[in-house]
């Protein structure tokens, strides 16, 4: 296996002006780079997010998923920011108040998504202490 340490996002925005606004005063993350191509990397706790200017894509599906410790305070909070979370209504997946819950390993996954002005489509996540520990251990045992 590689040596990596992390993962960290990469999304295209067509617009980075208008991308660079919906993060900074909508989510309020910091840039900490800008680049000329071009491109900004914001700090999200220990990651960080690059977001970079091109034409057009379509993902129909998750890019990028927030951890937090409240859902239900996060989505109050970012829908006074105008941000409108979406429904989902899939076999097994099903939305109740904008957040669906899922179970893995025994433990609780709340999450609830929404779309930046660029159409990609991000996601808050709520995970149960119990399910976090386990799997940072999980994690931890990965790393030795």
């Amino acid at each position: 296996m590689a040596n990596f340490k992390l993962v960290h996002p990469t999304l295209p925005a067509v617009d980075i002006n208008r991308a660079r606004n919906f993060y900074e005063e909508k989510l309020g993350l910091k840039v900490i780079l800008e680049d000329p191509s071009p491109g900004l990397m914001f700090k999200v706790g220990d990651c960080r997010l690059y977001i970079y200017q091109r034409g057009a894509t379509k993902a129909d599906h998750t890019v990028a998923e927030f951890e937090v410790d409240d859902i239900e305070a996060e989505m109050r909070e970012l829908r006074n920011k105008g941000i409108e979370f979406e429904d989902v209504d899939f076999p097994g997946l099903k939305t109740v108040n904008g957040i669906a819950t899922m179970t893995m390993n025994g433990g609780e996954i709340r999450v609830a998504w929404f779309k930046d002005t660029e159409g990609n489509i991000l996601a808050i996540e709520e995970m149960a202490k119990t399910l976090k520990e386990k799997l940072m251990a999980e994690m931890a045992g990965a790393r030795a």
